[in-house]
């Protein structure tokens, strides 16, 4: 395993001066706006480094605090355990709030996935993905009622469990939207919600309306852009208004946020372009 500092150089010297053409200083792209707030931590959903992870799990991830990130969101250990993962984060200098753990590992293992969670210290399971099979009216409501007894149970071991969506969730079926279904039908004190922001815009409809239909239900959310064409890029790139959102971070309740890019063509590159727009960013 490279150490840290070796690490960083090489990948620093492929990513940024590779096809992104970005480099450190304050780009001059970052949005302006009239406020003056900003975010006062920003978080990385590793799962945008995974093939890095997979070469060096613990490279990988202090070469993500040396680019700025305060905080991580897991999805995967990479053959580590959870004690593991609490070492390197805590040699690091990383936080990692939440994690993404399969419908099926709540299904099965629930009180495993508690205690791994409280070893590495996360404090939000978030159920990230539902198979085409389980994309059904009856499945939702299934699912939001067995959601929100894995909140209880959550609760009850001091965790709390969320949601993330994709656009699936904005395909009416027989004139209601999953989404909206989801809310509706599981209790706010037990079930909160991961917007990833690129895939609601996909889907069509507008975050802010829903932070007003269902304030503080939103702790959550992964922050990825949009280019014209509906291409993924990395934040401030795109045409997604991420002040006009955060502006409104208490009404949503949001806590948290994650950056994420599913396919970067180059990960490092990615994700320090992603966090220095993040950095300079006022709303």
């Amino acid at each position: 395993m490279m150490d840290r500092r070796s690490f960083v150089k090489v990948a620093a010297g492929a990513a940024l001066g590779g096809a992104l053409g970005l480099d450190r200083r304050t780009p001059t792209w970052a949005a302006e706006a009239a406020g003056t707030r900003k975010l006062e931590r920003v978080g990385l959903q590793l799962y945008t480094v995974r093939s890095l992870m997979e070469k060096d799990f613990e490279g990988t991830l202090a070469a993500v605090a040396d680019v700025g990130y305060d905080e991580v969101e897991f999805a995967g250990y990479f053959g580590r355990s959870p004690q593991e993962v609490r070492e390197v984060l805590a040699e690091v200098g990383l936080a990692a709030p939440a994690a993404h753990i399969p419908l099926a590992a709540f299904e099965q293992d629930l009180e495993r996935i508690l205690e791994a969670a409280a070893t590495a210290g996360h404090r939000i399971l978030v159920c990230p993905w539902l198979d085409p099979q389980d994309r059904t009216l009856a499945r939702y409501r299934e699912l939001a009622g067995f959601w929100n007894e894995v909140g209880a149970t959550c609760r009850e071991a001091g965790m709390r469990f969320g949601y993330h969506n994709h656009d699936f969730e904005f395909e009416p079926i027989d004139g209601v939207i999953p989404m909206d279904l989801l809310l509706e039908e599981t209790d706010p004190e037990l079930v909160e919600f991961e917007l990833d922001l690129f895939w609601i815009t996909k889907g069509g409809h507008d975050p802010l309306r829903y932070f007003e239909r269902y304030p503080g239900r939103f702790t959550l959310c992964h922050v990825k852009d949009m280019a014209e064409g509906e291409a993924m890029v990395e934040v401030g790139r795109g045409r997604i208004d991420f002040a006009a959102i955060f502006a409104r971070s208490e009404q949503a309740g949001l806590e948290h946020y994650f950056v994420e890019h599913d396919q970067p063509a180059d990960p490092l590159a990615s994700i320090t372009a992603s966090h220095d727009y993040l950095a300079a960013l006022r709303f």
